[in-house]
């Protein structure tokens, strides 16, 4: 485990029976991120008002595991900053695109150690992959980039899909399925494939992705082409939430209503 990973949960005396691995946001830590997610909160439940509508309170099983995105150099503000990837512009993020490859690939590989480490405590279709902003845009690259599927599920929110141009360039050059996978797999991590792509069990990941109107930071359209490329690589389940407000965050109640009900839809 990576030292700056931050680790909360299961509840005392409870078991563990789930892991939650959330990446945060460019410029952001692991710790804040863990506290601000702590305390969004879902809506009241009239047969239990004073049940904690928290997310470690709805669910008291779950092993939370924060990475913290190194400190990278930025070359728009000639600065370090914390950034699972670095890269010109969030508003547009295909502007000087080959700026973000090679953080990228680094960020893929430590979160998949975290992913196997976690693996050694529960199965892997009992660990969900999430993130938001620029920390899901790593969480799908790297479902792509390992090929294999089986994770739980994975949830994004105010996000986007990195390198979306060649990815529907790919979409329409590729006749068949695999070729596909495997040059999705190439683009995302540039060391040998880990494993030959399992293009069918991939595309039953269910994923939920949540964006809000009034997002700042990344416009709607990013999200949007996200989804609809999910939508062209034939992905079977892929839930999409758009919210009035709750600006580069989650929507309350209802975004984190939404999060808590995906995640027992998807419970095994």
């Amino acid at each position: 485990m990576e030292p700056n990973t931050h680790v909360c949960g299961p509840a005392q005396g409870q078991p563990h029976t789930h892991t939650i691995i959330f990446l945060h946001g460019r410029d952001s830590d692991a710790h804040e991120f863990a506290d601000e997610l702590f305390e969004s909160e879902g809506s009241t439940d009239s047969a239990a008002p004073e049940q904690d509508r928290t997310l470690p309170g709805l669910l008291p099983t779950v092993r939370w595991v924060f990475p913290a995105a190194p400190l990278m150099q930025s070359q728009r503000f000639n600065s370090a900053m914390s950034q699972w990837f670095d890269m010109w512009a969030v508003e547009d993020p295909e502007v000087k695109s080959e700026l973000q490859r090679n953080g990228l690939h680094r960020s893929i590989h430590a979160v998949l150690a975290i992913v196997e480490a976690e693996t050694k405590l529960v199965p892997k279709n009992r660990i969900f992959l999430c993130g938001i902003s620029q920390g899901f845009a790593t969480a799908l690259s790297l479902l792509l980039a390992e090929g294999q599927g089986g994770f739980a599920g994975l949830i994004g929110l105010c996000s986007w899909l990195p390198f979306s141009s060649e990815v529907e360039a790919k979409i329409s050059e590729c006749t068949s399925e695999m070729p596909l996978f495997s040059s999705l797999q190439a683009l995302y991590y540039s060391e040998n494939p880990l494993k030959t792509p399992l293009s069918s069990r991939l595309k039953a990941t269910p994923i939920l992705l949540g964006h809000t109107l009034d997002d700042a930071v990344v416009p709607l359209e990013n999200a949007q082409r996200m989804k609809n490329a999910l939508s062209l690589l034939e992905f079977k389940k892929v839930d999409w939430h758009v919210y009035e407000d709750g600006g580069h965050w989650i929507n309350e109640p209802q975004g984190v209503d939404d999060i808590i009900a995906f995640i027992k839809e998807n419970w095994e």
